[in-house]
């Protein structure tokens, strides 16, 4: 089996998964900003294509040069983007593709538990004040709360969703979800309740998002339902700067009564004179909920597992189903 890999980052894949591929087949690597010719000339009797992530898509040329490939390996999380120029292609020749959206998912959902716990504890707030030399922190104090009886909502149960919800049953709260697509069935072995968006907004303490950037939830967080939640409430995004209605959020932050958590904007970055650069109750980072050295290595060993499956001809854990992308994050 020829294994054609594009190769992006050294982070991806350590030395042990790179000795791991090789033992699964033929391993042609072709270094990043190769040439075009470089690339399709290995293609033409390639069966494997792995890709890197930060790759945006895979030209149709290469999928046209490669009669016998047979799957797409995205070393990635979305393979949206990845796949949308040769999507047809994909679906007349039964070619298959699977992602790595699991290993981003755990990190993302690590970095939304960990941003939960931290405004819970106006942990923000405090360390402003030790610094300033308030070391008990005067009335803010009181504003200290634990991960423990209250109710956390969780907007999308895709794999970020309930690697959150997950974490989340470690701990003595209630548990609101808001997803279309997840079954009742699923939904109560997460050990959640289904609910509205609207009762979700107007009962947690916590709102978490983890929906994916479609048309349905384009600025599904709008003001009239960032209005029904709660003061001192916790708003994170960690999925898509799209799914907040940003002007609206603003207008809510700076009646002082929410605390938001953004890692991702729209668009992005966000421009210098941004609310969100300046506001007092908002924590900006830089779109980095997914990504961390160690986690990068965690991609090219959920790759190597999965390419694992595909040799051995056991069932992928991975894959993509391309005829439901629209509805993929």
């Amino acid at each position: 089996m020829k294994i054609v890999r594009l190769a992006g980052s050294p982070l991806d894949f350590n030395q042990n998964h790179l000795d791991e591929l090789e033992r699964l087949g033929t391993v042609i690597t072709i270094p990043q900003g190769a040439e075009m010719s470089q690339v399709l000339q290995q293609m033409n009797d390639a069966d494997v294509l792995m890709t890197y992530w930060g790759l945006r898509s895979i030209k149709r040329e290469i999928v046209e040069h490669a009669p016998n490939l047979k799957y797409i390996l995205h070393a990635g999380g979305s393979i949206k983007s990845l796949v949308s120029e040769v999507l047809p292609d994909l679906l007349k020749r039964g070619i298959r593709v699977s992602g790595c959206n699991d290993a981003v998912a755990q990190g993302v959902a690590a970095t939304a538990l960990g941003l939960t716990i931290v405004s819970l504890k106006n942990i923000w707030v405090l360390s402003q004040y030790t610094r300033q030399g308030h070391f008990k922190g005067g009335e803010h104090r009181i504003h200290i709360k634990d991960v423990h009886d209250i109710t956390v909502g969780v907007v999308g149960a895709g794999k970020a969703g309930r690697h959150y919800m997950r974490h989340m049953r470690n701990f003595d709260v209630r548990i609101l979800v808001y997803d279309p697509v997840a079954t009742d069935e699923q939904v109560r072995e997460l050990g959640a309740e289904r609910v509205g968006l609207e009762q979700l907004m107007s009962e947690a303490d916590v709102v978490s998002i983890h929906a994916p950037s479609i048309p349905a939830t384009y600025r599904m967080i709008n003001a009239e339902r960032l209005q029904l939640m709660k003061d001192r409430a916790i708003l994170i995004n960690t999925a898509r700067g799209s799914i907040i209605d940003e002007a609206a959020l603003i207008a809510e932050l700076q009646k002082g009564r929410l605390w938001a958590c953004i890692d991702v904007t729209d668009p992005e970055p966000p421009a210098p004179d941004h609310p969100f650069r300046t506001l007092p109750n908002v924590i900006l980072t830089p779109h980095l909920a997914g990504l961390s050295q160690n986690g990068r290595t965690l991609v090219g060993k959920v790759a190597v597992g999965e390419l694992r499956r595909y040799v051995s001809g056991e069932a992928l854990q991975e894959e993509a189903d391309l005829r439901a992308l629209d509805v993929l994050a």
